[in-house]
Order: C-alpha cells, then structure tokens, then sequence
C-alpha cells in the first residue's frame, strides 16, 4: 500500500469527485469506470450536486490505482486481491475463549442447553408424554374457517 502512504490526504471526511481525482491523479472517467467495476466503492451523490466520497473511498481509489499501475493488475485481478485483503483478519489474533470470562462461558453453556432443551420439545409429536408421565401440550389445532354468509341482493326480489 505503498501510494495510499506518500499521498498527503486533506483531513476531511468527505470529499467531492474533483478532489478525488486531484488527489489520486485520475481522470473522471476513470475514476467513474472504476465506481462501475467496484460497486462498494461508496459513491453517495447528493441531491443535486456533485458525488461525494468518503475518506476510506479515497484511500481504496488510491489502492486501486496502485493496484493497476504499479502492480500492473487487471480490474479483475486487483477485484480479487482487495477481496482477499479484507477477507484477511486485520484484528488482534488472541483467540475469543480468552477474551471471554467464566461467567460468560457458563452463560453461553446454559442458553445452550436450555436451546437444545427446546429443540428437542419441538421436535416431539403432540400428545406425546414427557418421561415422567406427564402429556405434553399439543399444539392448538387451527381455527375452522366459517363460509362467508350469502350476500342478500340490494334490490327487491322477483316475484315468480
């Protein structure tokens, strides 16, 4: 990511497309072709006005660029490549049993349970006991459907 870093990005958190293109060294076009092979690229065009980027789509443009002309990547290849970067785990590597305390472990261990618990209720057929002699609910059966009554016609009837 060697061009996202000797770039000097303005402290701002949004940025209109000249910028974008000022910044990255970029035509609009280009620029508007990238925003077409990269959907996430975060374009929000305002009401009326111009587009706006965020600062982590200026900085993905400048990857991108890197990507393409330094690396020498096709759009498809440079896709691939930023999927894997983000697919790859960034974060602190420490395992989430250690970030967990007993009590939560012990939690965690309960909801199981008692979710098991309730599984294999569900799974029973109704009327069915419980192993302690005991019958269990039987879900409710549906409502009948009552026939709508006949409609009574408006106007007077024929008299035969």
């Amino acid at each position: 990511m060697l061009l996202v870093d000797t770039v000097q990005i303005p402290n701002r958190s949004l940025f209109r497309q000249p910028e974008i293109c000022e910044i990255a060294q970029v035509q609009p076009y280009v620029l508007r072709s990238w925003e077409a092979e990269f959907p996430d690229l975060g374009v929000a065009k305002t009401a009326g006005g111009p587009r706006v980027y965020r600062r982590a789509d200026l900085e993905r443009v400048l990857r991108i660029k890197h990507l393409l002309f330094v690396e020498g990547l096709t759009l498809a290849g440079a896709r691939r490549k930023l999927a894997d970067e983000q697919l790859t785990p960034n974060a602190d590597p420490t395992p989430l049993d250690d970030l967990l305390t007993t009590d939560a472990r012990e939690r965690i261990r309960h909801v199981q349970h008692s979710l098991r618990e309730l599984a294999s209720m569900l799974a029973k057929q109704p009327g069915a006991t419980n192993g302690h002699g005991e019958f269990e609910l039987a879900a409710p059966s549906p409502a009948k459907k009552r026939s709508p009554a006949p409609k009574k016609s408006a106007g007077k009837t024929k008299k035969r």
